[in-house]
């Protein structure tokens, strides 16, 4: 198909649908730092920067493609809504779809809007495509199922061309995990958490964050099976989100280094974006089977659904569209990483001791053996 991003960021979305066959139109990106990525990674294709300013979607455009702005909807972010100043610009697409009506609108945002506000800003979404004649269906999607990153997202997709389950509630795997141990497997974790909240993955890294809004870097920490602990290289991040390494690498003529963690922990997956676009080119045939009871008004939204044109209904799908598989943790880096300095390690730990957070047995003591050898004094050769 033809397609549209809008919210393009660095282009997840449309370098997994240009790998599933797709060709890209158009982009509207208007961050000068995302802007810079897609103009070296695709260079004949327009950006037209502010979507505001868009007064059209070009003719032939059959799918627009958007991972619409999170920061509203996110659990880490300002948490304003869909009528937030970011997020609430997907009002946009809007308004190019009733300039023009394509047959498929593929959107990605956080998995947390689905609960945020009760549900506000999915119900936002699906009675502005029920009033524009759209069907619909959407699914949380974890990118585990394709790369050690654990990241739930939701994909919506909406049709004018048939039933849109037939192209997003087919797949389903189920995950393989492996049995990990510290000394076998690397475990990632947020080494700023602590107390609540503690982003923890086995043999896999937490969530990418974007950083703050002044570009401070937030990676993830990961301890490796010899006891290590490190910050992942930002090219291990960009191949983390299915991107080749340095794929951020000319926002650098722009900003500091500091700012592609931004980039990257903004984007979309791309194999994710590759599955999904697959699958609307070869779309299954969806089982009704599937079905769960009709969706009332102001019912909590499951983490999948779809509208058949005639009733809201909840789907039992897992989250996993595929299960590759896939080296540890550990062989998939390809960079050794930035060992996790001793005053992050003293506070991440200090903030343990106050927490009712369950953890691996072994894994504070790892952390503290790390933190010892970071505090070790480096001795002289002719000591040693």
């Amino acid at each position: 198909m033809k397609t549209v991003g809008l919210f393009a960021g660095i282009g997840g979305l449309e370098l997994g649908l240009s790998q599933a066959g797709h060709e890209c139109l158009m982009v509207a990106e208007n961050w000068p730092l995302a802007a810079r990525v897609l103009g070296e990674r695709f260079p004949d294709v327009p950006n037209v920067g502010d979507i505001a300013a868009l007064r059209g979607l070009p003719a032939g455009t059959e799918l627009v493609a958007a991972g619409f702005p999170c920061q509203d909807l996110s659990q880490a972010g300002r948490t304003a809504g869909i009528a937030g100043m970011k997020s609430g610009l997907v009002e946009h697409i809007f308004r190019l779809l009733d300039g023009r009506r394509t047959p498929f609108v593929l959107l990605e945002n956080v998995s947390f809007m689905l609960s945020l506000d009760r549900g506000r800003a999915m119900a936002r979404l699906v009675s502005a495509f029920e009033e524009r004649g759209y069907l619909w269906a959407y699914r949380v999607v974890n990118t585990l199922g394709f790369l050690p990153q654990r990241r739930e997202r939701v994909l919506f997709l909406a049709s004018l061309a048939g039933d849109p389950a037939d192209a997003l509630l087919v797949d389903e795997a189920v995950p393989r995990p492996r049995e990990t141990a510290l000394h076998t497997h690397a475990h990632g974790f947020y080494w700023t958490e602590g107390v609540r909240g503690l982003g923890w993955a086995p043999d896999a890294v937490p969530t990418l964050k974007n950083g703050s809004t002044l570009g401070i870097a937030s990676p993830p920490a990961i301890l490796l099976p010899d006891g290590a602990v490190v910050t992942p290289d930002i090219r291990d991040a960009e191949r983390l989100q299915g991107f080749p390494e340095d794929w951020t690498k000319a926002a650098e003529s722009l900003a500091r280094p500091s700012w592609r963690w931004s980039l990257v922990g903004n984007a979309v997956s791309a194999p994710v974006a590759e599955w999904a676009g697959r699958r609307l080119a070869q779309p299954g045939r969806y089982d009704d089977a599937r079905d769960g009871a009709p969706l009332a008004d102001g019912a909590r939204w499951p983490r999948a659904a779809r509208f058949d044109g005639r009733l809201r209904r909840a789907v039992e799908i897992s989250d996993f569209p595929q299960w590759l598989r896939r080296e540890p943790l550990h062989l998939f880096l390809n960079h050794s990483g930035k060992p996790l300095s001793a005053r992050a390690s003293a506070g991440f730990l200090a903030r343990t001791q106050r927490a009712s957070l369950r953890f691996q047995p072994g894994f504070r003591e790892a952390v503290a053996a790390h933190l010892e050898a970071m505090r070790a004094p480096i001795l002289p050769i002719a000591a040693q």
